[in-house]
């Protein structure tokens, strides 16, 4: 109960961590920022998983110094009603806050309301076990008593795994990460569903906070004018930002084929390395 008492109090942290990311990632673009503020939201991801992974690893010692203790004999102590009351209220409030976090995380699609959501979830999961260790200890006898920190250390592994993959997806876009091949795909149907477009290579992408960024070499006919070519990267912008947003990140560069018309009425393409026509 203790621990869970202890984890619940770095929620306050965590929480202040969230708040402040929210308030500095919608900051507008300045003289400093030219792609806004978003990265700050990852930053507090990467944090708040940190912080996650630091309540896990210390539920584990708790729960394997009680294990050791009673190992050398030690009688746990039996725990009371009232501790029993109260992993009840908190396992039910926690798995509460875990669905409404988690529902409003896809609806912002916040990374820091994510990892908030899971941590509301491991600690609707620590509560769970708070409960079943206690009510074991308070009705099965002394011998049970065992189950609280057992169970305890299994959900720790649980909580570490939660914490090493929000980790994971913080350090990967903080490193200047690409989108997931799924989500480059899905740009690429855009491109090839604008007209007059030849063929595209150097496709580049990555999360900036929520939003992503889209970096592509664009390859149209050698006798567009540079309004024909112009419209045609307005109109992928458009078609782009349709899709993935209106504060998407594109920067389109504009190539000409490397052939002219051919007789056939078709162009030909360039660029080194692009991808198949299409």
């Amino acid at each position: 109960m203790i621990a869970d008492a202890a984890n619940s109090l770095s929620d306050v942290f965590t929480d202040i961590i969230a708040m402040a990311s929210f308030h500095i990632s919608k900051r507008p673009i300045d003289y400093n920022h030219d792609y806004g503020h978003g990265k700050f939201e990852t930053l507090a991801s990467l944090v708040v998983g940190a912080f996650v992974l630091v309540v896990a690893i210390l539920i584990l010692w708790s729960g394997g110094s009680r294990i050791a203790s009673a190992m050398h004999g030690r009688a746990l102590p039996r725990p009371g009603p009232i501790a029993l009351g109260a992993a009840i209220v908190t396992l039910l409030s926690k798995e509460s806050l875990y669905r409404y976090t988690i529902r409003k995380a896809k609806e912002l699609s916040s990374d820091t309301l994510v990892a908030k959501a899971w941590d509301h979830r491991s600690d609707a999961l620590i509560s769970l076990c708070t409960f079943a260790g206690i009510g074991g200890a308070m009705f099965l006898g002394e011998r049970w008593r065992i189950l609280d920190p057992i169970a305890a250390i299994a959900v720790s592994f649980f909580i570490a795994k939660v914490a090493i993959s929000i980790l994971i997806l913080s350090l990967h876009e903080l490193m200047e990460g690409s989108l997931p091949r799924e989500t480059e795909e899905e740009i690429e149907k855009v491109i090839a569903q604008v007209p007059k477009v030849v063929n595209y290579h150097k496709l580049r992408t990555r999360k900036i906070g929520k939003d992503y960024a889209v970096d592509v070499h664009v390859v149209v006919s050698r006798d567009c004018s540079i309004v024909e070519a112009h419209d045609i990267s307005e109109n992928l912008e458009e078609k782009l930002r349709d899709k993935f947003g209106r504060d998407t990140y594109i920067t389109i560069h504009i190539e000409p084929s490397l052939e002219g018309p051919k007789a056939d009425g078709s162009d030909g393409a360039g660029g080194e390395g692009q991808n198949p026509q299409v």
